[in-house]
């Protein structure tokens, strides 16, 4: 389960730093307002998946706490609240096929 949830959130992290640009060209967002809270959105899902496997329940506390604040990203960039609920999909499907995937071993 780890190294699912690890990569959910390291593509996370990418879609999180290409919405930095958008956010500044089209929503008129300033760019260090932009540049701080996609970069440390961006990193924090970098470090989650980085400690997945030694501390998986900070990861999936963390992840799914992320994965409100992107959709939450929704109220500045529209496109947000759909590759945030994307993304919220794909953490649950991670999440349950890890546990499926660990009942049966």
């Amino acid at each position: 389960m780890s190294r699912l949830c690890a990569t959910v959130l390291i593509l996370e992290s990418m879609v999180i730093a290409l919405a930095i640009v958008p956010a500044v060209k089209l929503e008129d967002v300033s760019a260090p307002g932009a540049a701080l809270a996609g970069g440390l959105a961006a990193i924090l899902a970098i470090g989650l998946a980085a400690v997945a496997r030694r501390r998986l329940p900070w990861t999936l506390t963390g992840g799914s706490v992320l994965q409100i604040l992107i959709i939450a990203a929704g109220s500045v960039i529209p496109v947000m609240y759909i590759l945030g609920g994307i993304f919220l999909l794909l953490w649950i499907t991670g999440i349950w096929l890890g546990y499926r995937a660990e009942r049966a071993t």
